[in-house]
């Protein structure tokens, strides 16, 4: 189950800049990939140490270094001192519990986005951060776990797909911020289905398992809106200011994503708004059912009150009781008692009680 705030305790009273991972404990070591290329060039390695990426640094041609894993101080350290990266971005960069926002260095722009996933087997959406630095000709990118998120990029990079190879860093980093936003299409998809789902369930049959899913749901909303809502900041930022690192003819494409991104608040919005409304009606469809079982408890007492009464009269044992003497007291007795109730009964009917 994703945390809606991660523990930062461990940070508290060390100095600024201090390098300290904040996040799930990860025990698998860190893969680093990279990527160079230009129009007429592409070389695609995995790395065994940082130290083998610092050569391509002032090559004229586009580098993207993939980091997967930022829970080792040494790695980002080393990475920081040779970018000549601020100690406070690295000291965000090893916090996952970043907000989505944009920081500007002038020589480098440091963007931090929420990645999302949804966990078909327990149904709960998982949250994890991916960072992405973007100098003159270089991306850098830190994913706190491996993810698919990217390979269609790679593949477009292998095969010189499109406008891709041909461009810029500032392309690159477009195209990286374009996958991430568009995998939330997929997660609202699967948020939709599951509201249709409760929706249903409603309907026909609320139980106490209702009442849970639909407090998970607004959980994943409310996780869902934490990453998205300020995505859009961050991207009007980017469209807006005026940077060196960022070419004209890559704003136009970013101005999409900002679409997109409205896009994606004002659904999750719709969501959360269906949510709160889903558990009103749980509430309701609880209550009427309550009050279906007490109308039917109701109407069997006042079919017993006047019966109570009748039996009441003949159990007080007074001597002179001529109906006691009769042979035909008792069934007429059960007569009496059967005829109210079924008029009873009749009387319900007609004005609708049962």
């Amino acid at each position: 189950m994703a945390r809606l705030v991660k523990k930062i305790s461990k940070k508290a009273g060390l100095p600024p800049g201090t390098l300290v991972h904040i996040g799930e404990d990860q025990k698998e070591k860190v893969k680093l990939r990279l990527i160079d290329y230009n129009e007429d060039h592409f070389e695609e390695k995995e790395l065994h140490t940082i130290f083998e990426s610092f050569p391509y640094k002032d090559k004229e041609s586009v580098t993207w270094l993939d980091i997967v894993g930022v829970h080792e101080v040494d790695i980002i350290s080393a990475l920081g001192k040779f970018y000549n990266l601020h100690s406070l971005l690295l000291e965000d960069l090893m916090n996952t519990d970043q907000r989505p926002k944009l920081d500007d260095y002038e020589d480098y722009v440091c963007l931090f986005l929420k990645i999302l996933s949804y966990d078909d087997a327990n149904h709960r959406l998982r949250v994890e951060q991916i960072s992405l630095v973007l100098g003159p000709r270089f991306v850098l990118t830190f994913q706190e776990r491996d993810s698919p998120l990217f390979e269609p990029v790679r593949d477009r990079l292998r095969k010189a797909k499109g406008r891709l190879r041909k461009l810029g860093a500032d392309y690159l980093a477009y195209t990286l911020i374009d996958g991430v936003v568009d995998s939330y299409f997929a997660i609202l998809e699967k948020t939709g289905e599951r509201i249709e789902s409760l929706e249903e369930e409603l309907v026909d049959k609320p139980s106490p398992r209702t009442s849970r899913q639909i407090h998970f749901l607004k959980k994943d909303l409310i996780l869902l809106r934490k990453s998205v809502w300020p995505l859009r900041e961050v991207v009007n930022t980017l469209v807006k200011e005026e940077s060196p690192l960022i070419q004209e003819r890559t704003r136009f494409f970013l101005r999409d994503i900002y679409d997109h991104t409205v896009h994606v608040i004002d659904t999750t919005e719709t969501f959360r708004e269906m949510a709160s409304e889903m558990i009103d009606v749980y509430l309701s469809s609880v209550s009427n059912r309550m009050n279906e079982v007490m109308k039917v408890l109701t109407i069997i007492a006042t079919i017993f009150i006047p019966l109570t009464y009748i039996v009441g009269i003949y159990g007080m044992n007074f001597k002179y009781m001529p109906e006691l003497e009769w042979s035909y007291g008792y069934p007429l007795l059960w007569l009496i008692m059967l005829g109210v109730a079924l008029t009873m009964l009749v009387l319900f009917r007609r004005k609708k009680w049962l």
